[in-house]
């Protein structure tokens, strides 16, 4: 067993954990973070607020 309780170790957590805008996103990553289906309507809904509000898009539904 490895330190965090997984059997193998591609089963670990990354070393580092990546939160909000940190890193790029797309318009499926905030429809996902906000707990929605992407359908071409909500994929349409996260680039609209994307290109209105930039990284704060996102940070809205991640910590």
């Amino acid at each position: 067993m490895t330190t965090n309780g997984s059997k193998t170790p591609s089963e670990r957590r990354p070393a580092e954990l990546y939160t909000g805008s940190e890193r790029p996103f797309d318009a499926e990553d905030l429809v996902r973070a906000s707990g929605r289906e992407p359908t071409p309507q909500s994929l349409a809904w996260a680039q609209r607020l994307i290109d209105e509000k930039g990284r704060a898009a996102i940070e809205r539904y991640l910590p």
